[in-house]
């Protein structure tokens, strides 16, 4: 019998779903995480009941941008967003600024943000296209440990800024107008063509033979301009975003007794041990939580009135908001995808 079929199937995410059907599969057959599905419903019974808004605005501090720099900024940052606790240290990248802490990607929106108002032109694909690693230890200056995977970071920035010069006349906000006013159709929607035309978006692992979507960075990106933009960025399936699968909702889960870790896992997240990227601990991990918040958000849905029904960002943002500064351990894993 296929493991996958036997498997409740979230709704929230609508039918024929990209990320969600690629991780069917890591969910039946995992070894060493579990989503406890009994336990799901049990939150549900509380966490339907809070107010679970839509976030007014995802930057961390105002920005003087129009519309169209607005889009440029997030799109740019979200090339960078990513690795943000040292992988030696533990230290965690933080920028402090008049006693508030801005903590990972708030501290490099901080920084990106800071960039624009020297006049560095950070949202041009023609600076993006020569940008060094020097350029952002600079750039990225004054935080509570040096940002690492520096190199790593400078060529996302050229691959992603010859693109931008190539196709799209040096700027996201282009792609954004070109394209469908959908996530997904047939090719031409907002995460289908940032996908396509930029590798670093195409966000993808193997597992037993089987290619799993996460697209984490690249569905992020149209949630923050969503929420972010007067008016919203028009999205006609904004309910097709899954959650952003990254180190801190698992943490979510994990303390809400939704997820269940084998004993080697628990031990190699407890004591920072490194976990490959595409490792089946890490494909699991990722894999769980897209499955584990469109359920949760079935079942919160099942208990609140149609004028306050929900979609998965939202109950990824409850999960991941109280969390990214917890001192709860979360999986460490060196990549450039989260």
């Amino acid at each position: 019998m296929d493991l996958a079929s036997a498997l409740p199937v979230p709704r929230s995410l609508g039918p024929n779903h990209p990320v969600l059907e690629s991780v069917l599969p890591v969910v039946a057959e995992s070894n060493d995480v579990t989503t406890d599905v009994a336990r799901v419903h049990e939150v549900a019974q509380w966490l339907a009941y809070e107010e679970l808004p839509f976030p007014r605005f995802l930057l961390p501090f105002t920005v003087e941008l129009d519309r169209d720099d607005t889009i440029d900024f997030v799109l740019v940052a979200n090339l960078l967003n990513f690795a943000y606790t040292d992988f030696e240290t533990g230290v965690r990248f933080d920028q402090i600024v008049d006693g508030a802490v801005y903590a990972d990607s708030d501290a490099l929106l901080y920084c990106l943000h800071r960039a624009v108002l020297e006049g560095i032109d950070v949202l041009d694909g023609a600076y993006l296209a020569r940008v060094t690693a020097d350029d952002l230890r600079q750039l990225l200056r004054g935080g509570t440990t040096e940002l690492q995977m520096l190199d790593e970071r400078a060529a996302i920035l050229r691959a992603a800024g010859a693109t931008l010069v190539e196709r799209y006349d040096g700027r996201f906000h282009n792609l954004v107008a070109r394209a469908s006013p959908a996530l997904y159709d047939d090719g031409k929607g907002l995460l289908e063509l940032l996908v396509r035309d930029f590798p670093r978006f195409d966000d993808v692992a193997q597992y037993n033979g089987q290619t799993v979507r996460f697209y984490k960075l690249a569905q992020l990106a149209f949630w923050f301009l969503h929420v972010s933009l007067p008016g919203g960025l028009g999205i006609s399936d904004l309910n097709r975003l899954s959650a952003f699968a990254d180190y801190i909702v698992p943490v979510g889960l994990r303390v809400l007794d939704i997820f269940r870790y084998s004993d080697a896992l628990e031990q190699a997240i407890a004591s920072g041990q490194l976990i490959e990227p595409g490792s089946p601990w890490e494909v699991e991990l990722r894999a769980h939580t897209i499955y584990a918040t469109a359920l949760l958000t079935d079942e919160v849905n099942a208990l609140r009135p149609p004028e306050l029904q929900v979609i998965v960002p939202q109950i990824d943002a409850r999960l991941w908001l109280p969390f990214h500064k917890t001192h709860a351990k979360h999986h460490l894993t060196k990549t450039i995808y989260y």
